[in-house]
């Protein structure tokens, strides 16, 4: 996720365009769903990372290919991908081709990946999810549905708010997007994150400020360094780990423990941030991308090629060997953590709290807490001690400090997260891009309208270019964000990299990228990144329009063409033509090279492509109390 940085940082309300109407039907599918199975909480000593014996595994391995636990994972993956591809194959309609033949021979790796950009992110990002569940009511009814297309994918990545869709998922035992609605302990977003309780109720917030502080202390004092995503992480919690108190316990790691990790029912999840050193400047040319996954950290980028345990991450380590031996960390992986890394930018928000018509004592607290801490660096989240000290020291920045830090995955730009995605290793067929990025600005030149206009994938492009940073990987080719808007390509879904032929021959092949942005369905989608609260009717339709936009209001023939997006990687390389029906599709869909480079007429202003839900305007927004936000600033101190 990244904030707008021509007008700075405005903690103000964002607009909805609809803010009442008829609450959704919630899913009566009777499933066991039951979040009592959720993540463990394995960690010795709740959010406080302990010590405890090392594994007798190697703490660091080459990124030359994926792990061998990724590996088995992915196998057993596939005996389930296949029977939900089978059935969604066949029920859209494929017309000449034999889906029996095609998947006795071949398993496709299907990737799903979802953008940044706040709760605006998770929440469309939601209805996608919802769209392509076969476990939620009537996304199998019929061929202009796409449920099993998520039962159908291998890979499952998130950035910022895409990471807080992706753990609020995956942490709380594969749960539904519908569970997740009808909960009264998760996904409630009525009021701001800051003010969880409600701004009136002033006992009920500083005890909820309490209870973080004491984790992050419990951190602090047991020798780690901590910083504003400590607090930002234990917060997103609350709100998305269905555990008492957010679970201070709940790692990423603990994922791998669940049964429906190791019986593969759940795609293998991604989530990325970016490294970066205090006072540094991101841009794609210099960020070395990292990765979390349920079994490691760590990156593919030529810097560093390595992963590590993500179970024993805080350890303190010379090129992977313990420097007190046999001694090694568990517990820092914290799940709210992960997810507040990938999303650190909202760390800004700290910096914003209301300070005026303060007593002086309380601005006295407030400024000893942020002394110290700059506002450019206030998106760091601290690593420390760096796992990979030591390791590749002549082309690794971070080689020579003990020190790691990571920001928001979004900040390079790459706003969607694909990299993950894209290492040959991984030999990914088909990626679908969820864009809830928001990008556009307002004719004022200085305010954003947020609706995406490419630059996510633009950026991944122009990194692929860079033959010091792309370590062998290849990306589609990406008009400029003038075009996108031009061509309507940011309104639409538009395939890329549709013909192999085009890249150099004996690159790797990339996968195909089936790019789907948020737009105007039946609900104005294009909320502020910012906007941090919603009440249950805006969450609602925010996840309508999102199931809208992932199957094109139902087209039939929109689901015919997701499913030769499936295929079509495979059939090239066994240079069979596409069916009649597949050609049209990819007539229709694909990016045929065209520019058009001018700067668009008028401001981007979508309408609306189906029936808009009537409501009245609502406004939503994150201004607190000035009594409220003066107790949390003063709670937050360690």
């Amino acid at each position: 996720m990244r904030f707008p940085t021509t007008s700075g940082i405005l903690l103000t309300a964002g607009v909805l365009s609809a803010s009442t109407a008829n609450p959704l039907p919630q899913s009566n599918i009777e499933t066991s769903l039951s979040l009592e199975r959720r993540a463990f909480s394995n960690a010795p000593d709740g959010y406080a990372p302990g010590e405890v014996k090392c594994p007798d595994v190697p703490l660091l391995r080459s990124a030359k290919n994926i792990s061998d636990g990724e590996q088995e994972f992915v196998k057993k993956r596939h005996e389930q991908t296949n029977k939900a591809l089978s059935q969604l194959l066949k029920r859209v309609g494929m017309t000449d081709f034999d889906v029996d033949s095609f998947l006795s021979s071949y398993s496709p790796t299907v990737g799903i990946a979802f953008s940044g950009g706040g709760y605006r992110a998770m929440l469309s990002g939601a209805g996608a999810i919802k769209a392509i569940d076969s476990r939620e009511s009537g996304t199998t009814d019929g061929p202009g549905t796409l449920g099993g297309l998520l039962q159908g994918s291998t890979y499952f990545a998130g950035l910022s708010g895409g990471s807080w869709l992706l753990g609020s998922v995956i942490v709380n035992n594969y749960t539904t997007i519908s569970e997740l609605q009808k909960r009264d302990d998760l996904w409630e977003l009525e009021n701001s994150i800051l003010t969880p309780e409600g701004s009136l109720k002033i006992i009920s917030n500083i005890d909820y400020w309490t209870d973080i502080r004491d984790d992050v202390k419990a951190k602090k004092e047991a020798g780690f360094d901590v910083s504003l995503t400590d607090y930002w992480g234990r917060a997103l919690s609350h709100q998305f780990v269905g555990v008492e108190d957010g679970g201070p316990g709940v790692t990423w790691s603990s994922i791998a423990l669940t049964d429906h990790y190791k019986n593969a029912d759940i795609p293998f999840p991604l989530v990325v941030a970016d490294g970066r050193n205090p006072g540094e400047q991101l841009i794609s040319a210099n960020t070395t991308v990292y990765e979390f996954n349920p079994l490691e950290f760590g990156s593919f980028d030529p810097q560093l090629f390595t992963f590590t345990p993500i179970e024993y991450m805080g350890s303190n380590v010379t090129n992977g060997i313990p420097v007190k031996k046999d001694v090694c960390v568990r517990g820092f992986d914290n799940a709210g953590f992960i997810m507040g890394t990938s999303s650190s930018l909202f760390n800004q928000i700290m910096f914003n709290l209301p300070a005026d018509n303060l007593p002086s004592a309380i601005v006295d607290i407030a400024e000893s807490f942020l002394a110290g801490l700059s506002e450019s660096d206030a998106d760091i989240a601290d690593y420390s001690p760096n796992p990979f000290y030591g390791v590749n020291p002549s082309r690794n920045p971070s080689a020579n400090t003990r020190d790691l830090t990571l920001v928001d995955g979004g900040e390079d730009l790459q706003n969607i997260p694909l990299h993950p995605l894209i290492q040959p290793t991984r030999k990914v067929d088909v990626i679908f891009a969820f864009d809830n990025s928001g990008d556009t600005i307002a004719e004022d030149g200085i305010n954003y309208t947020s609706w995406p206009n490419g630059t996510a994938l633009l950026a991944t492009y122009e990194r692929s270019l860079m033959p010091t940073i792309a370590n062998g990987t290849v990306f589609p080719a990406i008009p400029d964000t003038n075009t996108f808007v031009n061509l309507g390509l940011n309104n639409r879904p538009t395939f890329f990299g549709c013909e192999s032929k085009n890249f150099t021959q004996g690159a790797t092949i990339p996968p195909l990228i089936v790019y789907i942005p948020n737009a105007p369905w039946v609900y104005h989608s294009n909320t502020t990144t910012l906007t941090m609260k919603y009440d249950n009717t805006q969450r609602d339709n925010m996840i309508l329009n999102g199931q809208e936009i992932a199957t094109q209001g139902n087209d039939a023939e929109w689901t015919k063409c997701v499913a030769c997006a499936v295929v079509h990687r495979e059939l090239e390389r066994r240079d069979v033509t596409p069916t009649q029906q597949c050609q049209q599709c990819l007539k229709k869909f694909c990016w045929d090279g065209t520019l058009r480079p001018e700067t668009p007429e008028k401001v981007y202003d979508p309408e609306y492509k189906g029936t808009e839900i009537k409501s009245a305007a609502g406004r939503v927004g994150v201004r607190v109390g000035a009594v409220v936000a003066a107790a949390v600033v003063a709670l937050v101190v360690v």
